[in-house]
């Protein structure tokens, strides 16, 4: 599915709107297959094109949420994430970590506020 297309419904747009459309991911957290904060998971057509560098996001667990989604150009194109998941990995600590969180808690909140 696509943003605009015809097959969401409008459950569905809201829930996204919100960011509710994440929640089942929280069972790949317990599980241990990703991270609450990390870069989020890539196609594999997508990372057979990768450079050396762009490999180092495979390195982390892929997370829920991450520096690309709390950022304030998070309605780029699709391939500027690379840059802030390369960003993160490099900075990456606790510290970080709940700032993100933070941040994403905050973009919640306000789709709440303002739906």
């Amino acid at each position: 599915m696509y943003p605009g297309s015809k097959d969401i419904t409008a459950l569905g747009k809201y829930l996204r709107k919100l960011g509710l459309d994440e929640l089942p991911q929280l069972i790949n957290i317990i599980r241990g297959e990703m991270s609450l904060v990390g870069p989020r998971p890539e196609i594999p057509e997508i990372v057979s094109s990768y450079t050396s560098r762009e490999k180092e996001r495979l390195k982390v667990p892929p997370g829920l949420t991450g520096l690309w989604q709390v950022s304030p150009y998070r309605k780029e194109p699709i391939h500027h994430h690379l840059e802030y998941d390369l960003e993160y990995i490099d900075k990456s600590s606790p510290l970080y970590d709940l700032k993100i969180v933070v941040k994403t808690l905050m973009w919640f909140w306000k789709g709440l506020t303002t739906s």
